[in-house]
């Protein structure tokens, strides 16, 4: 089986020697950085952070630098250069599933899932980038395009939002031209109808209203709910009950209202948490900063695929915006607040979503983006 863009036909940029022989990984460099956020503490039904941390990996080639990242503790930092660095260390930069091969052996006797999995999945979406960086395209297009625009909705509300800045904030995702927005409930269930009520008032009747309860239901509470948020054209329902509750999950799916989609995977860290998954939602979720990197999120697209099901991309638009455009099953990409604000600061070429999609930017190679590294500086924790 060959990888995703393995065609090639034009020699890589910065790259090959007279000899032919590719580019090799030279060096990883690994930053944490840390943004508060920007009204206090936020919450969801089960969480309460007062900051977004992120640690950026750079694995250098042939004078080029990769990029890539994931949400998770500084403590992965740790991983990628105690681990991953010198498993990669010398290895070709054009094959990126050589090194991912060597990442998985490297954690064997430390675990995979948790922060292990979101490192090896920064590093890997780092070396797809500088191999997209070599070839002098986007990352996308490296891939194998499946669309050039990806659909996205607006994600937000908070449950430590009160009514009046709910109702703005979802208001203003619709005047910006979002055709899909999700708040998160779960947190005072009693509630959470009101909650549903008014970001339905703010966004009026033609945009879509998403909800994620963050695992905070139990079974027949979710399915109650679930009767009441209908009421005001829900279509998504997101984590009901624990993701850890798949039986639960196939209850609340199988019983839900009609039209309305139960999804759920967004805490999936490789494909043997995404098979067992498939059996339970009507929308599986993955995240490339959590399972595995690019490589991951393929394989749960591929999965998808083998069961005519729908995928969407959990957070980090900038990612998502080409590997999403790579994904035959997906559906939409989450544009979640923190995620798209962490990225323009940090980042020069983060793009924002126009009508409702993201699209990459053709002229710009890898996943587009550059490092402010002055911002970065501020930032590192």
């Amino acid at each position: 089986m060959t990888e995703p863009g393995s065609d090639h036909s034009a020699p890589p940029r910065g790259g090959a020697d007279g000899g032919g022989k590719a580019p090799a990984v030279e060096r990883v460099e690994v930053r944490v950085l840390s943004l508060p956020t920007e009204h206090g503490p936020e919450s969801d039904g089960t969480a309460t952070w007062r900051e977004t941390t992120m640690i950026v990996v750079e694995p250098c080639a042939a004078g080029l630098r990769g990029l890539g990242y994931s949400y998770v503790t500084g403590a992965a930092a740790q991983v990628v250069r105690d681990l991953l660095a010198p498993a990669i260390a010398g290895l070709s930069a054009m094959a990126v599933p050589t090194a991912h091969d060597a990442m998985l052996r490297a954690v064997r006797n430390h675990g995979r899932p948790g922060l292990v999995a979101c490192a090896i999945a920064a590093v890997d979406v780092a070396l797809w980038d500088l191999k997209a960086r070599l070839f002098g395209v986007p990352l996308a297009v490296l891939l194998g395009c499946a669309r050039t625009r990806v659909p996205v909705y607006a994600s937000g509300g908070f449950t430590s939002s009160g009514p009046d800045r709910l109702a703005d904030e979802l208001a203003g995702y619709a005047a910006a031209g979002h055709r899909r927005v999700k708040i998160k409930i779960g947190r005072e269930p009693v509630h959470d109808a009101e909650r549903v009520r008014v970001a339905r008032a703010a966004i009026g009747p033609a945009v879509e209203l998403m909800v994620d309860a963050n695992g905070a239901y139990q079974r027949k509470q979710a399915l109650g709910l679930a009767e009441a948020f209908a009421a005001h054209g829900v279509g998504y329902f997101e984590e009901p009950v624990s993701s850890d509750d798949l039986d639960g999950l196939r209850l609340v799916r199988d019983r839900a209202p009609a039209g309305m989609a139960i999804a759920a995977g967004e805490y999936g860290y490789d494909g043997w948490y995404f098979r067992r998954m498939l059996d339970s939602v009507d929308i599986l979720q993955a995240d490339a900063t959590r399972a595995l990197g690019i490589t991951g999120f393929l394989q749960a697209d591929a999965l998808c695929a083998a069961r005519s099901m729908p995928l969407s991309a959990h957070c980090a638009p900038a990612i998502h915006a080409h590997a999403g455009a790579a994904a035959r099953q997906l559906v939409h990409v989450e544009y979640f607040r923190d995620h798209a604000r962490m990225e323009a600061m940090l980042f020069d070429g983060a793009i924002a979503p126009v009508a409702g999609e993201l699209a990459f930017d053709p002229a710009r190679p890898g996943l587009g983006l550059a490092l402010r590294t002055k911002e970065a500086a501020r930032r590192a924790a």
